[in-house]
């Protein structure tokens, strides 16, 4: 019975992204990567030393909890990413389980993003690690509206029910000229209230 509930609810919420965005809100573009080779932007060495931190993302599920990683590294000196800062970040809900919403995406206060090559013969807003590293959920979209960047995830990231397993997004990723701060942000679901407040990196700007 619990499943039927969960295949329900990923329907409401597959209909909420399809709605889409404000229509204020500017499309940012979205292309997929590999890893370590998109490193190679930041790093001659394409090695890149990250600083991590996580929020605690918690919807009430019947035991563990997820969270929202913030993954920050500084371009070097004659790279093409010179003078500027990537921005990493990921959902993992793998650690909750328990009948609970799903996740359908993030907002954020980013402000201005920077171009990159990350996809020869093409400068892109944002780029989505779909090899080489954790994940298995794609974005859908990313729109601003503003400094606020809303992603959309490709569908619902869902905690484990029952043998289903709990689920991550991919890694995703973009630029910026301005050095990081810690600030906060908030991850929507389809429910009610349908957003959760999470503690994040982005652009001091």
């Amino acid at each position: 019975m619990a499943l039927l509930h969960r295949i329900g609810m990923l329907a409401t919420a597959t209909a909420l992204i399809a709605t889409g965005a404000p229509a204020s809100a500017a499309p940012l573009s979205i292309v997929e990567v590999g890893f370590p080779a998109v490193n190679c932007l930041f790093q001659a060495s394409c090695t890149i030393v990250v600083s991590d931190s996580s929020s605690t993302v918690n919807l009430g599920f019947d035991s563990g909890s997820g969270f929202f990683q913030s993954r920050i590294w500084n371009a070097a000196a004659g790279t093409p990413a010179a003078g500027k800062t990537g921005y990493l970040y990921r959902l993992d809900l793998r650690g909750a389980a328990g009948f609970s919403e799903c996740v359908v995406g993030v907002t954020m206060n980013f402000g201005p993003v920077a171009k990159l090559p990350y996809k020869s013969g093409s400068t892109d807003d944002v780029f989505v690690g779909t090899s080489g590293g954790l994940g298995t959920i794609k974005l859908k979209s990313a729109e601003q509206d503003g400094s606020v960047i809303t992603f959309t995830f490709a569908k619902p990231v869902c905690a484990k029910m029952g043998a289903v397993a709990g689920e991550t997004t991919f890694f995703f990723g973009l630029a910026s000229t301005e050095p990081p701060h810690s600030t906060s942000g908030t991850v929507f679901t389809a429910g009610s209230p349908g957003f959760y407040a999470i503690s994040l990196r982005a652009p001091n700007f």
